[in-house]
């Protein structure tokens, strides 16, 4: 078999790393944000049904912020199961290609972290040097 390999495969993480971080902050901001709203909009449906005084609403609000909350902690949970999943797949042969790897999901994972960062700065053309000290 013939193999077609177009740039350095192994180095594709490292170039993208600014829009791995990206996607990181997103999954970041959904994993938080949503699950928040989730419950308030289920707390407003209790309020709203609990002023009212029906016991069919009131049933049918608690029923619905149940549902939200289990939703919310499911949200909640999504990205670490996907790192989990990831890291399932993480058990490559070639080093190389695991390195990768392993950078892509740095930043997916942990978009504030120091691999993430070095590797972002480094694509989007800010290398800062270390050994300066102020």
């Amino acid at each position: 078999m013939n193999y077609l390999f177009i740039g350095d495969v192994t180095s594709f993480c490292a170039d993208t790393a600014n829009i791995w971080q990206i996607v990181g902050y997103v999954l970041l901001v959904f994993k938080i944000v949503i699950p928040i709203l989730l419950i308030i909009f289920g707390m407003m449906d209790l309020g709203k049904a609990v002023i009212g005084s029906k016991d069919d609403d009131i049933k049918k609000a608690v029923k619905s912020l149940a549902m939200r909350a289990v939703a919310a902690v499911v949200i909640f949970f999504i990205p670490t199961l996907v790192s989990m999943i990831l890291g399932l797949v993480s058990n490559f042969n070639d080093s190389g290609a695991k390195a990768n790897f392993d950078n892509c999901r740095a930043c997916i994972t942990n978009p504030n972290g120091s691999t993430c960062k070095g590797m972002a700065d480094t694509a989007w053309g800010n290398e800062t040097d270390t050994n300066d000290v102020e």
